[in-house]
């Protein structure tokens, strides 16, 4: 079973990918013009300097061009249940915003992963964990990512990955948001989770649910 891991994006940019069980990211650096291809597996992709996402499936290919960093995530031997639009891309600023508490959301991608953009405030959440394996990239803002009772400094460019029922949180130690790029699977809502209280071998009763990310 994979293990709770940081990283950052420029160990990943060196050919490093940050694997899951059931996940994988990976980054792309294009200056220029270049094609993205992935014979077996969908993937979802965020360009960074236009806060784009992009899903790839598989044995499409993708032609993109600039001096641009990609950030993909992909499930390896996936079926699709769903099938957003092939290589159409999802401006941030064009998809809603969903809130949560004091905190937002926006879905950029909905198909068997899920793709958002997340603001988080100053201050910590409780600890929470979820029913879905997920990784994280940090866009801007710094704090902590805890799991348990250790914490481990993020910043602009850390990359996180989180395994199913993990106990985590993120705290923003800044006085402006932190911003983050998160991807899950099995597909759902990024504001669901699910207090320490509620860790057990069985799904959670939905009467207990807690919402926020």
């Amino acid at each position: 079973m994979a293990e709770f891991l940081v990283t950052t994006l420029d160990v990943l940019r060196r050919g490093g990918r940050l694997r899951g069980d059931a996940i994988s990211m990976r980054v792309i650096d294009v200056d220029g013009q270049a094609t993205l291809r992935n014979e077996n597996a969908d993937e979802v992709l965020y360009i960074l300097e236009r806060d784009t996402g992009i899903f790839l499936p598989a044995g499409a290919d993708l032609e993109l061009e600039g001096k641009i960093t990609v950030v993909g995530v992909s499930r390896p031997g996936g079926r699709r249940t769903s099938r957003p639009a092939a290589g159409v891309p999802v401006r941030l600023v064009d998809v809603p915003v969903q809130r949560t508490g004091d905190r937002w959301y926006r879905e950029l991608i909905q198909s068997e992963i899920t793709q958002f953009v997340g603001s988080i405030p100053p201050g910590r959440a409780p600890d929470h964990f979820h029913l879905y394996e997920e990784v994280l990239c940090i866009l801007q803002g710094s704090g902590f990512v805890w799991a348990g009772k250790s914490k481990t400094p993020i910043g602009p460019g850390s990359c996180v990955f989180l395994p199913k029922r993990q106990v985590h949180c993120v705290e923003n130690t800044g006085s402006g948001e932190l911003r983050l790029l998160g991807v899950f699977y099995p597909a759902g809502s990024p504001a669901v989770r699910y207090g320490v209280d509620q860790r057990a071998d069985s799904a959670p009763d939905e009467s207990k649910l807690n919402r926020g990310h």
